[in-house]
């Protein structure tokens, strides 16, 4: 070390500024990673909003109704009951698409039928959604990767 007490000192304000600007970035990348974060919550539920928002637009309109709608004729006896749709809106919107096209389709394919941007998260998102309607016995899948509804 140099032994003129100007360099000294200045040495020695350099070290603490150096110390002081390292936590302060240490705290930023922090702080982007928590941003981030959020960001990915945010685009993955304006995703969902926007599936959902689809699917409603594509309904149709209902009939006036002029006469009451029967009662439905209880189920045979024999028939095991029907496994329940998970609640998410995501598995409604798979199976109007699967409906829609009457025929089997692939993960990718749904993807392109939801409007969903054909990436890798949001294909294996939607063949993961695929696997649990076919464990639930609401879906078939006739060959590997390949999913239709089951035919009565």
């Amino acid at each position: 070390m140099s032994e003129i007490p100007q360099v000294e000192a200045v040495l020695a304000y350099v070290e603490v500024r150096m110390s002081e600007v390292a936590e302060q970035a240490g705290q930023l990348r922090d702080q982007i990673a928590e941003l981030t974060a959020r960001l990915c919550e945010f685009d993955t539920e304006s995703e969902n909003l926007q599936i959902t928002r689809k699917t409603l637009l594509s309904l149709p309109a209902p009939a006036p109704a002029l006469v009451p709608a029967p009662a439905p004729a209880p189920a045979p006896v024999d028939d095991p009951p029907r496994a329940e749709v998970p609640e998410h809106p995501a598995y409604q919107q798979i199976l109007t698409a699967l409906a829609d096209t009457g025929g089997p389709m692939r993960a990718r394919d749904i993807c392109e039928a939801l409007d969903l941007p054909i990436l890798p998260k949001n294909t294996e998102g939607i063949r993961s959604k695929l696997k649990r309607l076919v464990t639930r016995g609401i879906l078939t899948e006739p060959e590997p990767g390949l999913f239709t509804q089951p035919r009565p």
